[in-house]
């Protein structure tokens, strides 16, 4: 399955030393519970993963009142399952654009995950606004990204281009539900897409025929 042309520029100038072909691939947005409590599990079952942020709004748009309060009902309870914490930024659902810019430039660095794990749980284990230099300040500390780089890159709205190109290309291919998993060429979306490329890529490393894509 092709890439498009922004992850393919990803992974040929921003990468942090060779990335397997075969590995899977993480979109996140910052901003979404959903990317939280997959990015604490992702890597213990997928293995090494290349994480790349995404802006998030482009595919779900801004919910209505009765819809954010079913978005906290299916993430609490995805929460009480999974036996992780799940604390509500006071802005939620607000967009964090800086945080998402800052990420992108992690991931340059080769310090994505750190510096995405970080965040999550400064905004969905403490409740802090990511959009805060000094609580982007604690991410980048916790990643080891230097903080004067990271803090400049938040301003840099020339990033939100190759955000919107990662969200564009999930819509390409059919997926409208945060996170997004790519694994074995096929891509997954939402939480429950974990379990799918979970299985998908244990068939494989069994050396088991995987069923046609549909």
């Amino acid at each position: 399955m092709g890439e498009v042309i922004y992850l393919e520029r990803h992974r040929s100038e921003h990468a942090h030393g060779p990335v397997q072909a075969a590995a899977p691939i993480f979109l996140f947005d910052l901003a979404s519970p959903e990317s939280y409590l997959v990015a604490e599990r992702i890597e213990r079952t997928l293995g090494e993963v290349e994480w790349i942020p995404v802006d998030g709004s482009c595919l779900v748009g801004e919910p209505d009142r009765g819809g954010v309060h079913e978005w906290r009902m299916r993430a609490e309870s995805a929460a009480r399952e999974q036996r992780l914490p799940l604390v509500w930024p006071e802005r939620f659902p607000a967009r964090v654009p800086c945080a998402l810019r800052a990420a992108a430039y992690a991931c340059e660095l080769g310090a994505g995950a750190s510096f995405a794990l970080a965040a999550f749980r400064l905004a969905f284990c403490g409740g802090f606004a990511l959009d805060d230099p000094e609580v982007l300040a604690e991410a980048a500390a916790a990643a080891g990204v230097p903080l004067d780089e990271c803090l400049a890159a938040a301003g840099e709205s020339s990033r939100d281009e190759d955000l919107r190109a990662a969200s564009d290309h999930l819509c390409s291919r059919g997926v409208l539900e945060l996170p997004a998993i790519r694994a074995e060429g096929r891509w997954f979306g939402g939480e429950s897409g974990m379990l799918a490329a979970s299985a998908l890529v244990s068939l494989e490393s069994l050396g088991r025929p995987l069923a046609p894509a549909g």
